[in-house]
């Protein structure tokens, strides 16, 4: 279980907006990642975008819509067309959330979170193993953002270690939302860390959000450079695991100059670089 997977280095989350960063800039961009239901149905030239880009860079899928917390299995429909995805572009691996995005009738439309229960965990841990399995690549689960934080038996940190307890995948650590949801629900973000098998991440997501003010929830938007606090928690996660992959994720408020995203995609590489110390501390940290 958690055995090391192929290091990507410091990636982009590709979007149409991005396209003439990732064209004019490749050569500062180790690896891409798209949202799997950009591509899994769509049409002949956008899968021959997904194609090119293929060719250029390492391509991982990123799911929004697979809904493993959602009741019954996953949609073996989805699955299958994951699975000649994945294939097409040789990725690595792919990832989705730790989470349900729809019932039996509605579509949410969000990233909703589950009931932190050991049942929940272990069923979550059988079909996550049952995906990994149909699609035959490796498979990450990704922490999400929450704003309602309902009693639950498990901590948020206990229920994704109880998951991998059930599971052979990687965890995507999305360190933006770790930040966000304990700012908001007032938790220590290392203890997450001492509770977590860290030694599971295989990626880690970086991302600017909405700072909260007199009160107010901050918000995961997506929509701004990455905040000191958010390299901090990458610092000390890295004092204690390598790494394969980190990636940048902008999804609105594109800069007009590049060099912002630019200069936070060599921060996440030079990071990876450093050597881990046998005392936990990376060599030469600021």
């Amino acid at each position: 279980m958690g055995s090391r997977l192929r290091e990507l280095g410091s990636g982009l989350g590709y979007r149409a907006e991005l396209a003439g960063v990732v064209g004019e800039h490749a050569g500062r961009i180790d690896w891409l990642e798209v949202i799997t239901e950009h591509y899994l149905f769509a049409p002949a030239d956008l899968r021959e975008e997904l194609g090119e880009l293929a060719g250029r860079f390492p391509v991982v899928p990123h799911g929004v819509e697979m809904s493993i917390g959602s009741a019954g299995e996953v949609d073996g429909v989805y699955l299958d067309a994951l699975a000649a995805l994945v294939d097409e572009i040789d990725a690595p691996w792919f990832s989705d959330h730790l989470c349900f995005t729809r019932t039996e009738d509605v579509l949410l439309g969000l990233l909703a979170p589950l009931p932190r229960t050991r049942d929940v965990a272990r069923e979550l841990g059988r079909k996550a193993r049952r995906v990994q399995d149909a699609v035959g690549r490796p498979f990450l689960l990704e922490n999400i953002t929450y704003y309602v934080d309902l009693a639950t038996p498990l901590t948020e940190a206990q229920f994704i270690a109880e998951v991998m307890e059930h599971c052979d995948c990687h965890l995507l650590l999305d360190l933006a939302n770790l930040d966000i949801n304990a700012r908001n629900h007032g938790f220590d973000p290392l203890g997450f860390l001492d509770v977590i098998p860290v030694e599971r991440v295989a990626q880690v997501h970086l991302a600017g959000g909405i700072d909260g003010v007199a009160g107010e929830m901050s918000l995961d938007s997506h929509g701004a450079a990455v905040p000191e606090r958010v390299w901090e928690l990458l610092d000390e996660l890295l004092s204690r695991t390598a790494v394969p992959a980190t990636l940048i994720e902008r999804d609105q408020n594109f800069p007009d100059d590049p060099a912002e995203l630019l200069a936070d995609l060599d921060r996440a590489r030079a990071r990876l670089r450093r050597p881990l110390a046998r005392d936990g501390v990376a060599d030469g940290r600021a």
